[in-house]
């Protein structure tokens, strides 16, 4: 479970992972999961470089939005067997603790990250795949992906890396239920109709459409967007009264950045409004 041996320390755009691939244009960064002769699982490795990606791009103004993906028709099968099962079965409880609290990292630096994230789900998407898509901020799928928060199966519970707290705000406490319980795979029109999934396109759209819309986002308002998207995290927790309060204090500060006279002039000369943000 050691750090990768290079962890983001210079401009996102200009980082060499070893674990996934990574791709920054127009401000949109793509990371692609790139095992594809296996569907892409996860190691401990890859685990960590995540994280730190993820972590790093909160320093990174140049990133506006991230989309993640995986190579060769599947998101990610979710935690290699061998690199990742086999050794756990091996450990003690400290170990093992420090295995669960590090996986529980990289949900964590998804939600902190400021950027919103799009997941371009196809193919299998499981277990650890399966949290990543749904530590996401949107998601789009491709006719016939499938997503299975499978843990049980392997003899594990389904509280994992988040899921019961995230899940069931996404598509309900029952759904929820259901998946974590059965870990049986919720298809790609169930996870469209239960709110999963944003839409499904074609295998051959899913990337693409996801870009597009991180490229929309991109081209938003920088600070408002990542406040839209702390703001998302923090309501979880408040009553209406306290997140209207803490909406009024939120958009007061959008309303002191220069993107947001830069709106008004373009409304005024009836012309789209180009965001710089700041």
């Amino acid at each position: 479970m050691s750090r990768p041996a290079n962890p983001v320390t210079v401009p996102v755009a200009d980082y060499s992972p070893q674990h996934f691939l990574l791709a920054v244009v127009d401000g949109v960064a793509t990371v692609t999961l790139n095992r594809p002769e296996r569907k892409n699982p996860l190691t401990f490795e890859s685990y960590r470089e995540l994280t730190d990606f993820f972590r790093a791009c909160a320093f990174d103004d140049a990133v506006k939005s991230i989309v993640v993906t995986g190579a060769g028709g599947n998101f990610s099968s979710g935690g290699d067997v061998f690199e990742i099962i086999g050794p756990l079965v091996k450990m003690d409880t400290k170990g093992l603790t420090a295995f669960t609290r590090m996986t529980g990292d990289l949900v964590k630096a998804m939600r902190a990250c400021p950027q919103p994230i799009v997941a371009a789900v196809e193919g299998i998407c499981a277990g650890a795949g399966a949290i990543i898509a749904m530590a996401s901020d949107m998601r789009l799928a491709a006719s016939g992906a499938k997503v299975a928060f499978l843990f049980n199966k392997v003899g594990l519970a389904g509280c994992d890396m988040g899921a019961c707290a995230i899940l069931p705000r996404i598509i309900g406490q029952s759904r929820a239920s259901e998946l974590l319980y059965t870990g049986r795979f919720m298809t790609a029109e169930e996870g469209e109709r239960w709110g999963f999934f944003s839409r499904i396109v074609t295998p051959e759209q899913v990337l693409p459409q996801a870009q597009v819309l991180a490229r929309q986002v991109a081209e938003g308002p920088t600070f408002a967007n990542t406040m839209t998207k702390r703001m998302l995290a923090m309501e979880w927790a408040m009553s209406v009264e306290e997140a209207i309060e803490a909406e009024a204090v939120a958009q007061a500060l959008c309303m002191t950045t220069a993107d947001f006279e830069r709106a008004f002039e373009a409304f005024a000369n009836k012309v789209k409004p180009v965001f710089r943000g700041d």
